[in-house]
């Protein structure tokens, strides 16, 4: 695992980030090309999501072993329509076209891509007629999850049909050798053997080594730090969150005490936190304590955009750091623990047909000048791998597993203006919430709960008085890689505990609903 650069490299470099063999995703606006980074990670294959217009120097550069064409919602045959070099698909590439991308491959190649075929959504039984290559190990049926309106009606030369499905004769092609395409989608769950397509893909066709694990990332990302920092000294952004924390291990790891870690309270945390954080980072790491709640709360006063608040909090938390760098004297380094979610909903230039979900303040909401440079050592991995990496660290397990928590923090858990009451009544029912979901031993068996405080208020009943008082949300999720998720199925007796507890506990709270939104099409987070 090593870091990807944001920039595109100079053609014919092959030292640090790009001397890992790596397999290049080349995106065209699925809604399900993450998923297929995070099955070949799965497969401990490093992998890169790059935009669709990528340039065969370029992936020599990141020694690319393999490239994956994903879906997308355009037609190939439409005026504009995102296509590819063509020479990343001439041959010197092994390549997999995934629905759009095997439209893609046809129409570039030669072949012939049509409308007027049968669409395919939903289910579908895939029946092989090659198992060799990537369909390697399989049934001669298999179950496979289609989407597409588009079809190919003839391949190109020198490519072979390999697979149909009941309303398509050509659901799987390739030219014999390295070029493989699928009209399904195997990076799906509901294509159940469709991770062995991809790992055959990986290793058969592409010769990979899976050498993608927690210990190589740290041995590698503790070498390019070194590198990158040289004999600079450095301060992190730690808010107590796995991610920081993971950030700051390796970041100390590879300069010692020439890091400084760097706790803003915003006053927009979470019950008890400060105190938490202080407790657990303060003897392993240089830690500065700084109480900005006052500063934070001014700039915020009247704020209801969510996207404004984001950039309050992204400005003043650089800000924030840039001073006590000029404290501690000589640093002109920001640590923080930026991931691969939070790079990909910000619409970072890794993705250009992928829209921006929603600016993260450490990413999209970042000031345009800054006077210190920005080091960020997980940028590209996802959550579990986070997770994994930190484990190898040492990271204690309850600070490992500890929910996600956004930069922004309860600013954007409640909705519409922000004042210090507003965020104690939900600090309280937010810590109620928590409190039950650990006492159900059911903590860790949702990826992310938590509290929402709406503008919405509702007429209630309370001691036979008529009371006009806030509606609370609770929201709690399951997820792989929090780039999709489903709300999670909790018990009615524990929500109950959990409403009552709320409405009796916490003043100006009359009402509690529970949120079951997926997403998509909800994000998790409300703002």
């Amino acid at each position: 695992m090593s870091r990807p650069q944001t920039d595109r490299p100079d053609a014919g470099a092959k030292t640090g980030p790009s001397a890992r063999a790596t397999i290049a995703i080349l995106d065209f606006g699925s809604q399900y090309t993450q998923l297929i980074a995070r099955r070949v990670r799965e497969s401990r294959v490093y992998c890169e999501l790059l935009p669709h217009d990528v340039t065969p120097e370029e992936l020599r550069a990141r020694n690319v072993i393999g490239v994956i064409l994903s879906g997308g919602p355009a037609s190939v045959y439409e005026p504009g329509a995102p296509s590819v070099d063509p020479r990343v698909i001439g041959g010197e590439f092994p390549v997999l076209g995934i629905c759009y991308g095997m439209q893609l491959m046809a129409h570039l190649l030669g072949g012939d891509v049509v409308a007027e075929g049968k669409r395919e959504y939903g289910p579908a039984t895939v029946e092989i007629a090659d198992r060799a290559g990537i369909f390697e190990g399989l049934a001669g049926q298999e179950r496979a999850w289609v989407s597409h309106g588009d079809t190919v009606r003839r391949p190109p030369n020198g490519f072979s049909v390999i697979a149909r499905t009941t309303s398509v004769p050509i659901a799987a092609m390739t030219d014999g050798k390295t070029r493989y395409a699928v009209q399904f989608h195997p990076e799906v769950a509901h294509t159940p053997h469709g991770a062995e397509i991809l790992r055959n893909f990986l290793y058969r066709v592409c010769g990979a080594s899976g050498d993608w694990t927690p210990a190589s990332f740290v041995e590698e990302a503790v070498a390019e730090i070194r590198a990158k920092i040289g004999d600079r000294r450095a301060i992190c952004a730690l808010s107590g969150g796995v991610d920081s924390a993971v950030a700051a291990a390796l970041v100390a790891r590879a300069i010692g005490d020439r890091l400084t870690c760097v706790f803003v309270d915003t006053g927009l945390l979470r019950a008890n936190e400060a105190e938490e954080v202080v407790a657990a980072f303060g003897p392993r790491l240089r830690l500065i304590h700084l109480d900005a709640a006052d500063r934070f709360l001014a700039k915020l006063k009247d704020v209801v955009d969510p996207e404004g608040k984001r950039a309050i909090i992204g400005e003043e938390f650089v800000r924030c750091f840039e001073e006590q760098a000029e404290r501690v004297g000589q640093v002109d380094l920001l640590v923080q623990g930026t991931i691969y979610p939070d790079v990909i909903e910000s619409r970072s230039r890794e993705s250009k047909t992928s829209a921006r979900i929603k600016t993260h303040h450490n990413v999209g909401g970042l000031p345009e000048v800054m006077a210190l440079e920005v080091v960020e050592p997980l940028r590209r991995l996802f959550k579990d791998e986070v997770r994994r990496v930190g484990a190898e660290v040492g990271i204690p397990e309850d600070i490992l597993w500890r929910h996600p928590f956004p930069g922004p923090g309860l600013a954007v858990r409640v909705l519409g203006p922000i004042d210090r009451e507003s965020l104690e009544t939900l600090r309280r029912a937010d810590a109620i919430f928590l409190e039950e979901l650990g006492a159900a031993d059911l903590y860790r068996t949702v990826a992310q709960a938590f509290a929402v405080l709406t503008p919405v208020r509702s007429v209630g009943v309370q001691g036979d008085f008529r009371t006009y008082g806030a509606l609370v949300a609770l929201r709690a999720v399951t997820t792989e890689d929090f780039m999709t998720a489903d709300w999670a199925r909790l018990p009615y007796d524990l929500l109950e505990r959990v409403s009552a507890r709320i409405v009796n506990e916490v003043p100006g709270v009359n009402r509690v609903v529970y949120d079951v939104s997926s997403k998509p099409p909800a994000t998790i987070e409300w703002e």
